[in-house]
């Protein structure tokens, strides 16, 4: 499950970190080494702050490591859905504040040598259901200035109904731009530490105190401000857990033999088909993507992936797979990101989080709004972009349908044992959840080794789940997710699933 980026790094060693790495104090703190962080992070080093970034595992490990990296203004039905239920202007911010991320991004990688593809973005309609949803994008684009034109066909080996086209977007290797923002961070005095997870935040006289684990141990340090710039926010003040849903995505690349679809593609209609293609040497790789599900609730998501890679093959015949991979992103109840102070009225510690699977250019827009307005210089688009708003009342049914839906599985999984017992698969690299309610035990076996654990989550006691297709453990409550022998691999949670007996 290592993505195309990420294949062939050397990772970094896990006792590499040495204690003294870690300074007392610095004037921002970043947790999260992704593309919101560590942009956020050099434009802070830029004007003079003294900046820390620290990442739980490695640069670039979660989203922006595994996503698939198309900066485009052009996402799927992004603007459709903002403008019927935001309006006009804050429509019209949105995509002032994507421009505002991509044009930044497009400069930076110009500028620092990092290649970028220029392609066509779609939103294309796969059948005659999807073509509605298509038409209100082209629609959306029209009435707020973005240039695109309606295509009723495309040169496509697969079906297509008519959609949405957007030229000179763009795609990269998300990776490679990491490493040339952590190098500029570092000639402006700025410091990167992996491995080192935030684990606890308190506040006095203005000063923040962070306690974080690193490979040797608990420490502390203070700073002025901090940015949790880690998916949802490790803390849970703000109740964003509650306000964004966690979705977890797959893509496959693909050595094909003919031609490959050079435009940057993605359906209005389910199963979502996502593709792009990637240089490789001195040939291109077929990137797809799809199979999307809430975190921990899918009982075999392998399935829908074993349907679209037969997809794939069927469309580009002897297409062979070379990687597989998976991401993880946010959905905000109202559309609209969450970016800005974590609690109302306070100016210490931010957030930036709900993305919607539009990392590149949300994420970069993110930065800016974060820096700008750390640095009292807010842009003037960042309405879009703000942590508390009225308009997220627009949102409540939504919301209210989403924790719903947690309380639901919340009490699923400490009533059903036996349900779980019985369809459960006990073979390789698989696991289960078993037991009575009052001795709950998780069990799998992967590579060979067996692991027990309990299975309630630390985060807020939900029971997780078993993902086949990622071997990990997902709390289908909130998206926390852990490695098979319990390791916290992604929050909310702050630690990970206990030994179980």
């Amino acid at each position: 499950m290592t993505s195309l980026w990420l294949a062939n790094r050397i990772a970094t060693a896990p006792d590499s970190g040495r204690a003294e790495d870690l300074p007392d104090h610095a004037d921002v703190v970043v947790a999260g080494a992704g593309i919101t962080g560590l942009m956020t992070a050099v434009l802070l080093a830029r004007a003079g702050r003294q900046v820390l970034v620290l990442e739980a595992r490695t640069v670039g490990a979660c989203a922006t490591g595994n996503t698939t990296a198309k900066i485009s203004l052009l996402q799927a039905t992004q603007l459709s859905k903002i403008l019927a239920k935001q309006g006009k202007d804050l429509a019209a911010a949105y995509l002032a504040g994507n421009r505002a991320g991509q044009e930044w991004l497009l400069e930076f990688c110009a500028a620092s040598g990092v290649p970028v593809q220029r392609e066509s973005a779609y939103s294309f309609a796969q059948s005659k259901r999807g073509v509605a949803a298509a038409r209100a994008e082209f629609e959306a684009c029209r009435t707020l200035g973005l240039p695109a034109t309606w295509e009723a066909h495309a040169d496509t080996p697969f079906d297509y109904y008519g959609g949405v086209r957007l030229e000179e977007q763009a795609q990269f290797d998300p990776m490679t731009f990491l490493d040339a923002l952590r190098a500029e961070l570092g000639e402006n005095g700025g410091q990167v530490l992996e491995h080192t997870r935030v684990q606890h935040v308190s506040s006095s006289h203005r000063t923040l105190r962070l306690r974080v684990d690193s490979p040797r141990g608990q420490a502390e340090l203070r700073a002025a401000q901090l940015v949790p710039a880690t998916g949802i926010p490790v803390l849970d003040r703000g109740g964003y857990f509650a306000r964004a849903k966690p979705s977890r995505s797959y893509c496959m690349a693909f050595e094909v033999p003919g031609d490959i679809t050079r435009p940057m593609m993605i359906s209005t209609d389910t199963p979502t088909r996502s593709l792009r293609y990637a240089p490789s040497g001195d040939s291109r790789l077929l990137l797809v993507g799809g199979g999307g599900h809430t975190v921990g609730r899918e009982k075999h998501p392998g399935e829908a992936l074993a349907e679209l890679e037969s997809w794939t093959v069927r469309h580009y015949p002897g297409a062979v797979r070379t990687h597989l991979w998976s991401a993880q992103d946010y959905a905000p109840v109202d559309e609209l990101p969450f970016v800005g102070p974590l609690l109302p009225g306070s100016e210490t510690i931010y957030v930036a989080t709900g993305f919607n699977k539009w990392g590149m250019t949300n994420g970069a827009a993110a930065a800016l709004a974060l820096s700008g307005r750390i640095l009292g210089a807010r842009p003037r688009w960042d309405q879009a972009f703000t942590s508390w708003r009225t308009g997220e009342l627009r949102g409540l049914p939504t919301a209210m349908a989403a924790n719903l839906a947690v309380g639901f599985h919340l009490a699923k999984g400490w009533i059903t044992p036996a349900v779980r017992l019985d369809g459960g698969h006990h073979g390789s690299d698989n696991g289960v959840v078993s037991g009575p309610p009052w001795h709950l035990q998780a069990q799998c076996q992967v590579d060979g080794v067996e692991h027990r654990l309990s299975p309630v989550c630390p985060h807020l006691g939900g029971i997780v789940n078993w993902n086949e297709v990622d071997r990990a453990w997902e709390c289908p409550l909130h998206g926390s997710r852990f490695a098979p022998d319990g390791s916290l691999l992604e929050g909310p949670a702050t630690r990970g699933l206990t030994a179980g007996t």
